[in-house]
C-alpha cells in the first residue's frame, strides 16, 4: 500500500518524543513490509491543511494521522465518505476510538500493525453534520473540559491528573440543563446533569469505547444524578464500563436523535472528541454506517469478525 503519514509535532505523546527518529523508524517498518510512504512533519495549527494535502494525492492508499484525539479527529472529518484508508497512530491521552478498533495503544505497536494490516469499514457520527468517531456530549463533561482547559499540564500523566482534579471541582459544582431529547417518536423532556452520545455503544467492563465500530447505532446515556456522591459514583462506573449496571444513567440506542436545550444560559458548550463546541439550541445527531475507511491489525479484523 501507498502510506502519506501526517505527524504533529505537538500533538499528544509524540510532542515528547525524537519525532524525527520516529518518522525513520515508521519509514524502515512500512518499506520493509513493501509499502511505500511519504512523511510529513507539521505543527499543531498546520495539521488540517498538511492531511488535506495528503488526501489529495492520487498517489495514496492510506493516510497515517499521528497525534491527539484532535488530529485523529481531523483526519476523520476529511476522510468520511472517501475510499482512502485512516491508518490511526495513538499518541492522545485515552485514544479510545483506536481502542475500539483493537490498535496497540504503544507507538511502536501500532506502527508494527500497519505492516500487515487490512482496511475495514466503521461508522462515523455527525452533530449538525459535523462528523466525530467517538463521542458528543453536554453537561458534566463539557464542564470537566472547560474547567481542565485553565490549568496547565505539559504530558500525558499530568493531563490526566488535571482531568481528576477538574472532575472533582464538576462534581462539586455540577451544571444542570433543561432538556428535550428525541429519540425515534419518544420524546424525553429532563433536568440533566449530562447526556453523552456515542458513535455505537460502549463495551461494558472496560474504558468508554465502542466493541463494535460498525454497529449502526448511537449509543445514547443521560444522567440522573443530582447529589455529590450519585455523581462521583457515576463517573466510577464510566470509567469501569458499567454503564447498564448504574443506578445513574439511561442507555438508550438509535440511529438519530434530536436534542433541543431549553434552560435560559446563553452559551452553553458541548464536547466533540475532547474539543469543546459552541452547543445550538438544537443539535440533530445521526450515525453514518460504514463511512469511513481504517486500516487495523490482521488478528483485530479476525476477532470482530468471529
Amino acid at each position: 500500500m501507498r502510506f502519506a503519514a501526517v505527524l504533529n509535532q505537538d500533538g499528544g505523546t509524540l510532542r515528547t518524543i525524537d519525532i524525527q527518529a520516529f518518522a525513520d523508524q515508521l519509514h524502515q517498518t512500512l518499506e520493509a513490509a513493501g509499502h511505500s510512504v511519504q512523511i510529513e512533519i507539521v505543527a499543531g495549527r498546520d495539521i488540517a491543511a498538511a492531511l488535506e494535502k495528503a488526501i489529495a494525492k492520487r498517489s495514496v492508499d492510506v493516510v497515517l494521522a499521528g497525534g491527539g484525539d484532535g488530529t485523529i479527529s481531523t483526519a476523520a472529518s476529511l476522510l468520511m465518505n472517501k475510499k482512502k484508508a485512516l491508518a490511526i497512530l495513538p499518541a492522545g491521552t485515552m485514544n479510545l476510538f483506536a481502542r475500539g478498533l483493537g490498535i496497540p495503544q504503544t507507538l511502536e505497536g501500532a506502527l508494527k500493525s500497519f505492516a500487515d494490516g487490512e482496511v475495514i469499514a466503521v461508522d462515523m457520527a455527525s452533530a449538525n453534520g459535523q462528523p466525530f468517531v467517538h463521542q458528543f456530549s453536554i453537561g458534566m463533561h463539557a464542564k470537566m473540559v472547560q474547567l481542565r482547559e485553565k490549568m496547565e499540564f505539559g504530558s500525558r500523566l499530568g493531563k490526566m491528573q488535571a482531568s481528576a482534579r477538574a472532575a472533582w471541582a464538576a462534581i462539586n459544582n455540577p451544571p444542570a440543563l433543561k432538556v428535550s431529547l428525541i429519540i425515534g417518536k419518544t420524546e424525553i423532556v429532563t433536568r440533566t446533569t449530562g447526556i453523552g452520545i456515542s458513535n455505537n455503544l460502549f463495551g461494558e467492563g472496560h474504558l468508554p469505547y465502542a466493541d463494535d465500530p460498525a454497529g449502526g447505532v448511537l449509543g445514547i446515556y443521560v444522567s440522573v444524578a443530582r447529589r455529590r456522591h450519585h455523581l462521583a459514583k457515576l463517573l466510577l462506573d464510566m470509567l469501569r464500563g458499567r454503564w447498564r449496571q448504574s443506578a445513574h444513567v439511561e442507555v438508550h440506542q438509535a440511529d438519530k436523535a434530536v436534542l433541543k436545550i431549553h434552560s435560559s444560559v446563553k452559551k452553553v458548550r458541548a464536547v466533540m472528541d475532547g474539543e469543546l463546541i459552541r452547543l445550538q439550541r438544537e443539535t440533530t445527531i445521526e450515525i453514518h454506517p460504514g463511512a469511513l475507511n481504517v486500516l487495523v491489525p490482521a488478528r483485530g479484523v479476525s476477532a470482530k469478525a468471529a
